[in-house]
């Protein structure tokens, strides 16, 4: 009966059929038997699971279902909401994680005696995790109705209703902290997670079975991060995540740390970076209850540290307010209005002075010094216009007198969302003393953007940003760097606009390492320039229409002709990522992906990779300086057989516009490319190899031209520099 209550889209159905969703509409017209809908809306109803898969069996569309995608429709229709859904899951795994053999009793008989006897088993895994008050009170699982806008460490005020402020007498929130700050462990009033009741877990008996048998194959924390995965994959707009890289380095930035703090968790990306032993303890708040409620989960099967997760507004209703960490690492909601300026005006938080209704993020700034114990190390990522804006000033100039603020790092576009704006990182460190002669260090690593949507060069901001930072604690005087880095003493800075914007205070680049750059960028374009010439293709000549027989992706994908496959996961091994953005302007793998369960699929030579979004008509071999990296989401692999195909015959013929044309799906706002319904002519492999070798130098000469145009750019834009700074001369 509950497995009934299990409901799946049309989009679900054609995943699970392995078919596009016109097939879906398709069947529902042509067959009188096909599963009534059950729920949603008259233009996106919604079928129950069982039913759909019953018939695609009888139909014979369907031998079986994989475990992976059952799981996944089971929870993504769970009656509750899949939040609801997720959460149960996540709970049960934890148990499987913790105590293996607990769930072998539990699960024998019926789904109520499940549902019973799991919530005792729950308590004996949620007290030592999460503290006695997790498993105390009982409340229905999060399922939030309305969207939740939040970043992957962003806080949405307006979500919580406020609370006592931090300032008045009531108990902190399920603090576990360092016995030589806190004599008295605290009550965590807001604890993330709660004790799910029998009649609660009750409905998501058939999906835990399933949870169980897909952890027994993959791993409870892997089977954990692939359906959270799949989750946040299938809402984008919802949560916007910290890129893995940009966590790794916030955390490098504030070092080893026993106490971690974020206090807008979002999905717990910067407090997995900085999990690294068993013995730390990771807090985490957020006012966004399901995020909460599922980076805590997350954090528990990822680590073996002690996990305090809880729910609020940190601002309003701070959790931790006897929280002494050793490091806080956060990523804040930018421009907020509404976040708390008449209600918090003589909160004890304000060290460095009041922050104005526009300066939210200077607020976030004074909670992390504040719960950081004397020398911790806090680092935020903050908008560029908190380094310069007017009204925090005065702020600003008393985090520099005091020592407070330690570095202001410039990322490059592209490092985090919002994608289009250069970012920055603020290190603190709350002082012990005030120092004698304060310095700030500046950083710029703007240069290190990749181009378009590709992100920019992760190792090389690594590199330089680590490498600056730890220059600089080193006793001595800071060597300054070029365009990249400076120490500057603080007396500098504290004039009317307190401007700490990097890109203000650095000196430029060298005016010979300036010259001799553009030297060698014009030689580079002339090569290029007198190669692209030689490469140009040679006269067309006029031939008769072709009457070609023709064939199909898909059907030379079931013949055994070539091997499709979509991109998309991240497997265990990090390696580069090809993006559409790469395959489209012919770039060098540039992206990243997230670490799955679900193997990568990992490109090789020969192979012809094809996106399937943005309606160009674009086709891509992969060469020996290609292969190997992981395929990207919205592409598709196809992989020839080498004595049925050639694979610049293949790439060449799917470039055709018209080709393209009849295979797109223009139902939506964004173009869409079916590959299986892509066309080639059905021709002997030497003609293939003809047709293919002229699609090659095309190849050649389209990628000289853009890399002409690229140095082109280049060029232009440093002799303008050059020229308006006075390092190139006029004549």
């Amino acid at each position: 009966m509950q497995d009934n209550a299990t409901e799946v889209t049309a989009a679900g159905i054609a995943r699970l059929a392995g078919v596009g969703r016109a097939a879906v509409s398709n069947w529902r017209r042509r067959h009188a038997d096909f599963p009534r809908p059950v729920g949603g809306t008259e233009t996106s109803p919604s079928f129950a699971l069982a039913e759909v898969e019953s018939w695609l069996r009888k139909q014979g569309k369907l031998a079986e279902v994989p475990l992976r995608e059952r799981v996944w429709q089971q929870l993504s229709g769970h009656p509750d909401g899949p939040v609801t859904a997720l959460t149960h899951a996540g709970c049960l795994l934890l148990l499987i994680h913790d105590r293996p053999t607990v769930w072998l009793e539990v699960s024998a008989g019926s789904d109520e005696r499940l549902s019973e006897m799991l919530r005792g088993a729950l308590r004996e895994v949620f007290t030592p995790r999460f503290g006695p008050e997790s498993a105390m009170n009982t409340a229905p699982a999060v399922n939030t109705p309305h969207p939740v806008n939040t970043a992957d460490a962003v806080n949405t005020p307006d979500a919580v209703n406020p609370a006592p402020l931090a300032s008045d007498a009531h108990t902190p929130s399920g603090v576990h902290t360092p016995s030589a700050v806190n004599t008295h462990p605290a009550v965590n009033t807001h604890p993330a997670l709660h004790l799910p009741t029998g009649p609660e877990l009750l409905p998501s008996a058939p999906l835990l079975r399933g949870v169980a048998e897909l952890a027994a194959e993959l791993g409870a924390r892997q089977t954990f991060e692939f359906l959270l995965g799949r989750h946040l994959d299938a809402n984008p707009r919802q949560y916007t995540l910290t890129p893995a890289d940009l966590a790794a380095l916030m955390a490098d930035l504030a070092g080893p740390a026993r106490t971690v703090l974020d206090p807008a968790c979002g999905t717990g990306a910067l407090l997995r970076a900085a999990a690294t032993r068993p013995d730390q303890e990771l807090h985490a708040q957020d006012s966004a209850p399901e995020l909460a409620a599922l980076t805590t989960l997350r954090l528990a099967l990822q680590t073996w540290s002690t996990v305090r997760g809880a729910v609020g507004d940190s601002l309003r209703a701070d959790a931790h307010p006897r929280l002494r960490a050793d490091a806080v690492l956060c990523h804040p909601p930018f421009n907020e209005r509404n976040w708390g300026h008449d209600e918090l005006a003589y909160d004890p938080r304000w060290e460095y002075g009041f922050p104005a209704r526009t300066e939210s993020e200077l607020a976030w700034v004074q909670h992390a010094l504040a719960r950081l114990k004397d020398g911790g190390a806090g680092v935020l990522l903050m908008p560029p216009a908190a380094a310069s804006r007017r009204s925090g000033r005065r702020i600003r100039a008393d985090l520099l007198r005091r020592g407070a603020l330690r570095a202001v790092i410039a990322l490059p576009v592209g490092a985090a969302p919002p994608y289009n704006i250069p970012l920055h990182l603020w290190v603190l460190r709350r002082p012990e003393k005030a120092p004698a002669q304060p310095e700030v260090l500046l950083v710029d690593v703007g240069q290190f953007a990749g181009e378009g949507r590709g992100g920019p060069d992760w190792r090389a901001v690594r590199e330089a940003v680590l490498d600056a930072w730890q220059a600089f604690g080193r006793p001595g005087r800071f060597a300054e760097r070029p365009g990249l880095a400076r120490a500057l003493p603080v007396i500098e800075l504290l004039d009317d606009d307190v401007d700490l914007a990097p890109a203000r205070h650095l000196p430029p680049p060298t005016a010979a390492d300036g010259a001799e750059q553009l030297t060698a960028v014009r030689e580079h374009l002339g090569e290029t320039l007198r190669l692209t010439a030689d490469l140009t293709p040679s006269r067309a000549d006029a031939a008769q229409p072709a009457r070609w027989p023709l064939i199909t992706i898909g059907e030379l994908a079931r013949g055994g002709a070539l091997m499709l496959r979509t991109g998309g996961n991240g497997g265990h091994a990090r390696v580069p990522v090809l993006t559409d953005h790469d395959v489209l302007f012919g770039a060098d793998p540039s992206g990243t992906l997230p670490e799955s369960e679900e193997e990568a699929v990992l490109t090789e030579p020969g192979d012809v990779v094809v996106p399937v979004l943005g309606g160009g008509a674009v086709a891509r071999v992969i060469d020996a300086t290609t292969g190997g990296a992981a395929l990207g989401r919205n592409l598709v692999l196809l992989r020839p057989d080498p004595a049925a195909l050639d694979p610049w015959f293949l790439a060449g013929f799917l470039r055709g516009t018209a080709n393209n044309r009849q295979a797109s799906s223009y139902a939506s706002t964004a173009t869409r490319l079916d590959v299986r319904r892509l066309q080639l002519p059905r021709l002997p492999l030497d003609e293939q190899r003809r047709y293919g070798e002229r699609f090659r130098v095309l190849d050649e000469f389209e990628r000289a031209l853009r890399h002409a145009g690229r140095l082109g750019e280049q060029l232009v834009r440093g002799m303008y520099d050059g020229l308006t700074d006075g390092t190139v001369a006029p004549d």
